[in-house]
């Protein structure tokens, strides 16, 4: 289906009057070519705004039957006869030309002028190339991105390169090479396409479209099959089709119809055999190639013959091949053109009734289908309409290029924040204006050429293009006629509107649609057809100047806005659509609010798209508050159709301004509809906001701290607001909450962060920033502390709870460091983390000995020194990462010297920790020895702790006794762990046998037990 309206793509017409019939006519840049005389002559025109001109005229060497140009090498081909030979030629240097000279140069491809003679040629000369095939050539196709020329001939297709050949140091010439054969045993293209890496190839039923890959280095042979290439297609058998001979007649079409659309991989079936032939001098083309299989179509556009139709109602036409570039890119340097490569191609062919548009470039699709109400002659596709010619009637449709494309350059264009309308949507037909014509071209998205008949053969043509271009709708005056005395043969340049000033007529139309009750699909579909225009124009980069684009730009921005007033003002199934297409246009929050309050309703509903809109507007993280009335009415339209969104809004920093006294209003109600604990957090926020203690105090309590907890994980802003840039600060009720009920700020905390609400480095800039006020604690505040000790009680992420244990025992050494005194009692004790954590561990016996409580030191000096004592005995803290901070606390006093033995524990120094304690604290080394010597490490028993007590105990001192004791305890356990000759061999030789014969007896009575 397609809709139409009356709009009207063409802004002007100018009629250039020729000297005789006009035939073939081509196109391209700023040049029209037009073959008349019979075919024998070609009329160049410079084609430009205020006019079109005669730039040249010259004659071609046989009867020209195609032509083409291409604007990258500025150069014209052309398939002539001459004497029943079809020849190929090409023509540069054609614009020489118009200064009336009559010098041409005539040469074979490959061949230049050599000697001394080369110099004192004149460089101003049209020089026609001679390229020689091995078969007739049937039809040619430019590449204006590469430059390049295809040549379909009978069985094959030949692809040339453009190339640069350099005579001498002031003369250079364009020159072609031949690069490569497709060989296609059995096709005979009628029309060919190139587009970089692309060959479309065309019959009377079929289209087929592959695309040549470089893979690899290739060996000496000449011929590549694709079947041997990556992703080439294989030979087929009867089934598939013939394999080395012909395919067959259309007239087999009649015995054995088979309709057939082959797309992507499918494609390879297609019964289409295609060899490849490299025929390129130049070692880096010197690789192996395959071609891809991309697209075929055959005879499922033929209908049913029993009918009464004939071939030539099937026969395909206007295959095309269109790139669409987006980016920047330099135009006047040819390198960078050659280079660029499209972000999608598409290609377009038409039987007579019905057109086919396809994506091509990264996956294949069938993007459109045109339906066109009479015979087409002649279609043309330009990135912005497809151009249609019939009978006697000019028509232009829309295109979705600028959609696929847009998809292809975004795969997430799809999302909350940006949009784009859907291929699939109904294609537009623009304008059927009555025009009697035979051929039809364009070129640059902005030309469309269309070429005339004698008007004196038809009666009313002059007011019928009067009435279909002339109207109060079109920018350009009148033209004039042409004068009596020339033929009555013309051209009539057709001039397109450009693309913001067709934007605007259609947005007035949609208006038109809407004022009549139709805004349901008319004016929706009105307005995503300009917004693909805008965006197709905005793609390309070649389009306009800097000024122009801020204009589309501007006009994009108005049509994005615009549609986001169709999607939420009505409920339409993808309302939701309207939050990416506001996002888009670049509008504030304030002004799309007020668009949607202002906009008359027949009741006080509003659309779902403004809801949704709303709902996720005051979701996001902005800078922007609303005006106190704006905020209000926003609170009203939520109340009304909306509520549970409510506790929401009120939250949310945009709507800082609303009154507070209307806010708790509306709570109020919704609480006695729907009570919920976020909703009663909400009401005591809001009655703090109006110091009304009472009523937050009366509302707090109606749910226990658990549930609260529940409440804030429903709505976080309750706490903290995300401000622009990410960074975070905590609300009013967060600071009240921080001075009277701070267990439930941090369990609160820990929920939002376990539940990804918050971030680590949030939370903790969230505690930074609530107590910068009172914070006087050098190490960091302690409800931070308390809230990393929560979340490392609560968490099961390994990688947060190191994070937490390292933060958490650098608080602790640099506060035992500096003995500094809390002025904030902490949420836990040493006592409840022990008892509620297993990353504390139990404190060792011998730590207590090392560092016994006293009660001449500070109470939360002894709490911070004993979690840090429990750190390093549970399992989780590994010394490494500790023993860098250590050097701040000193070993020389027991609290520092535990510290010190556990981390060193924690790295299997032991014999170092044995030196120390005997040295410091020699009470606490037969604890020390039965909590770690343990397992592998009993050998120190015997191999270092006896005989340092042995040495200790000779030189005894005042602490001989406990070096005695030690001793005997170390004896006990030496004789229990060896046999009687290892017994002795530990023992000193120079010790005192009284002193070690009762260990001895014991070792011996305990071995002849065993």
């Amino acid at each position: 289906m397609v809709h139409v309206y009356n709009c009207h793509p063409f802004a002007s017409q100018q009629i250039v009057p020729t000297e005789q019939e006009p035939g073939l006519v081509c196109c391209g840049g700023d040049a029209l070519f037009v073959v008349s005389g019979g075919g024998c002559k070609i009329e160049a025109f410079q084609v430009r705004e205020e006019g079109c001109t005669l730039i040249c005229r010259f004659s071609a060497m046989g009867k020209v039957q195609t032509i083409a140009y291409c604007e990258t090498g500025d150069y014209l081909v052309t398939i002539e006869e001459k004497n029943q030979a079809t020849y190929l030629r090409a023509y540069t240097n054609w614009r020489h030309q118009a200064a009336e000279r009559t010098r041409v140069g005539v040469r074979l491809l490959g061949h230049f002028l050599r000697g001394p003679s080369v110099r004192a040629a004149p460089r101003e000369q049209m020089e026609i190339i001679e390229i020689p095939l091995r078969e007739p050539p049937a039809c040619v196709a430019c590449c204006g991105a590469t430059g390049g020329l295809l040549v379909g001939c009978a069985d094959s297709a030949v692809v040339f390169g453009l190339r640069g050949q350099a005579l001498g140091e002031q003369r250079a010439v364009l020159d072609f090479e031949r690069v490569l054969v497709l060989h296609t045993p059995g096709w005979t293209a009628s029309r060919a396409a190139l587009c970089g890496d692309h060959v479309a190839l065309q019959r009377d039923l079929d289209v087929l479209v592959v695309r040549l890959r470089r893979l690899r280095p290739r060996p000496d042979r000449a011929l590549v099959p694709a079947d041997t290439a990556a992703g080439g297609g294989a030979d087929l058998g009867a089934e598939g089709g013939p394999t080395g001979g012909s395919l067959p007649d259309p007239e087999d079409f009649y015995l054995c119809p088979r309709n057939q659309e082959l797309l992507g991989e499918e494609a390879r079936e297609c019964g289409v055999s295609v060899t490849l032939e490299s025929t390129s001098l130049e070692q880096e083309s010197r690789a192996e190639l395959g071609v891809t299989y991309v697209l075929y179509r055959n005879r499922r556009f033929a209908p049913d013959f029993s009918e009464g139709c004939s071939v030539e109602d099937t026969r395909l036409h206007s295959l095309q091949l269109l790139p669409i570039f987006a980016g920047p890119s330099d135009q006047d340097v040819a390198d960078e053109v050659k280079h660029r490569e499209p972000t999608s191609v598409f290609c377009f062919f038409s039987l007579p009734n019905t057109g086919y548009l396809y994506s091509i470039e990264s996956s294949v699709e069938l993007v459109s289908t045109y339906l066109y109400p009479e015979k087409a002659q002649q279609a043309a596709l330009t990135g912005l309409f497809l151009h249609v010619i019939t009978r006697n009637a000019l028509m232009c449709f829309s295109v979705r290029c600028g959609a696929v494309a847009a998809r292809c350059l975004d795969p997430y264009i799809d999302t909350m924040l940006k949009s784009c309308p859907y291929t699939s949507r109904t294609r537009t037909e623009h304008r059927l204006s009555v025009f009697l014509s035979r051929t039809v071209c364009h070129w640059d998205k902005r030309i469309f050429l269309a070429v005339g008949i004698e008007p004196s053969s038809s009666p009313g043509l002059e007011s019928l293009l009067s009435k279909a271009y002339l109207s109060k709708k079109l920018a350009a005056p009148r033209p004039k006629e042409p004068e009596e005395t020339s033929h009555g043969w013309n051209l009539y340049l057709i001039s397109t509107v450009p693309a913001v000033q067709l934007y605007r007529e259609m947005v007035e139309y949609s208006k038109k649609h809407e004022s009549a009750n139709l805004h349901s699909q008319s004016s929706l579909h009105l307005l995503s057809e300009a917004h693909l225009l805008l965006r197709a124009a905005l793609l390309d980069p070649t389009a306009s100047g800097p000024v122009d684009k801020e204009e589309l730009q501007a006009a994009f921005q108005e049509s994005c806005a615009l549609l986001g007033d169709c999607y939420s003002r009505f409920h339409k199934r993808d309302s939701h659509l309207a939050l990416p297409y506001y996002k888009m246009s670049g509008l504030s929050m304030t002004e799309i609010i007020n668009r949607n309050l202002e906009f008359p309703r027949s009741s006080e509903s509003f659309g779902k798209g403004f809801l949704f809109f709303l709902k996720h507007a005051l979701d996001e993280e902005t800078t922007e508050e609303l005006s106190t009335e704006t905020a209000d009415k926003v609170l009203e339209v939520l109340g009304a159709a909306e509520p549970s969104q409510l506790p929401h809004a009120v939250c949310s920093p945009a709507m800082r301004n609303a009154s507070a006294a209307g806010a708790f209003a509306l709570l109020d109600r919704l609480e006695a509809a729907v009570p919920s604990v976020a909703v009663s957090l909400s009401k005591a926020a809001v009655a703090l906001r109006m110091g009304s203690l009472q009523q937050y105090k009366q509302h707090m309590d109606r749910h226990a701290e658990m549930l609260q907890v529940y409440g804030f994980l429903e709505e976080p802003r309750l706490l903290l607001l995300r401000r622009a840039g990410g960074a975070v600060a905590p609300t009013e009720l967060a600071l009240w909450l921080r001075d009277t009920q701070e267990g439930l700020l941090v369990a609160a905390a820990v929920a939002l962060h376990e539940n990804g609400k918050v971030k680590l480095e949030e939370a903790d800039a969230f505690f930074q920033e609530l107590c910068k006020e009172s914070r006087n604690e050098e190490s960091g505040p302690q409800l931070l502390v308390d809230f990393w000790e929560a979340l490392v009680v609560a968490s099961a992420q390994e990688a947060v709870i190191q994070d937490l244990l390292f933060r958490l025992a650098s608080v602790y050494i640099d506060r035992v460091a500096r003995r500094e005194r809390c002025s904030t009692k902490p949420l836990k004790t040493a006592e409840d983390l022990i008892s509620s954590c297993p990353h504390y561990g139990l404190l060792f016996p011998w730590v207590s000995i090392v560092a016994p409580a006293r009660f001449d030191i500070a109470h939360d000096y002894q709490e911070d020194l004993q979690k840090l004592q429990s750190l390093l005995c549970g399992p989780s803290l590994g010394g490494s990462s500790v023993l860098p901070l250590l050097e701040q606390l000193s070993d020389g006093e027991g609290a520092g010297l535990s510290v010190h033995l556990l981390c060193a524990t924690k790295l299997g120094q032991h014999e170092s920790c044995i030196d120390k304690l005997l040295d410091s604290c020699p009470e606490a080394i037969v604890a020390y020895a039965h909590q770690e010597l343990q397992s592998e490490k009993t050998v120190l028993w015997w191999q270092k702790l006896l005989p340092e007590l042995c040495r200790r105990s000779r030189s005894c001192g005042a602490a001989g006794a406990v070096l005695l004791s030690a001793l005997r305890e170390t004896l006990q356990v030496v004789s229990r762990e060896l046999g009687p000759l290892e017994f002795l061999q530990v023992l000193p030789s120079d010790g005192s046998a009284e002193f070690f014969l009762p260990y001895l007896l014991e070792c011996s009575q305990r071995g002849s037990a065993a």
